[in-house]
């Protein structure tokens, strides 16, 4: 039983308020955003701030959603996918991780630098390209979500690949937004 209070203790020390881990569906995702909604409510946050949150969060998990769908195996990506949503005084840390196909890497590793380097202006540009010029499939897949989230939060958006094997890698995505 020690390691739930290790799991309590890591919790706080990162601020975290809400951790899922498991499968994702649609219905999983909208209990998931209603007990983030009423956290934020309960706390009193600014509503441009529960918007941007809630945006954000809306747009992280339904990219977990679309690579468990488009993976297939429910054993290697929708039972391995994770969502965390932390609060401090300065901002909300919103962090996805979700195994992807090796093969994608250079894809997303691409777009994630491409809308890293873009200021606003840049990014409202490319949004509009991207809907102006681009037909999004079901699955997406057109990197308008990045965009979405990183005109969202205002900020880069922090992205890692873990080898799991020769195959896949576990794909985190992590974006900040302000409370100030």
């Amino acid at each position: 039983m020690k390691y739930i209070y290790e799991l309590h203790q890591m919790m706080l020390e990162h601020h975290l308020i809400l951790v899922y881990e498991g499968e994702f569906t649609q219905e999983i995702t909208k209990s998931i955003l209603a007990m983030a909604e009423r956290n934020m409510d309960s706390s009193g946050e600014e509503s441009s701030v529960k918007r941007k949150v809630f945006n954000v969060m809306v747009e992280s998990l339904q990219n977990i959603v679309k690579h468990a769908d488009a993976n297939g195996s429910a054993e290697t990506t929708s039972h391995s996918a994770v969502f965390m949503i932390g609060r401090s005084e300065e901002e909300y840390v919103i962090t996805t991780g979700n195994p992807i196909e090796n093969q994608t890497i250079g894809v997303l590793t691409d777009k994630l630098d491409k809308v890293n380097s873009l200021d606003r202006d840049g990014l409202k540009q490319l949004y509009k390209e991207i809907i102006k010029n681009t037909e999004i499939s079901e699955k997406g897949g057109a990197g308008l979500g990045f965009v979405d989230i990183a005109r969202k939060s205002g900020r880069k958006l922090e992205y890692n690949f873990a080898k799991i094997d020769e195959e896949t890698s576990f794909f985190s995505l992590t974006a900040s937004i302000g409370r100030l």
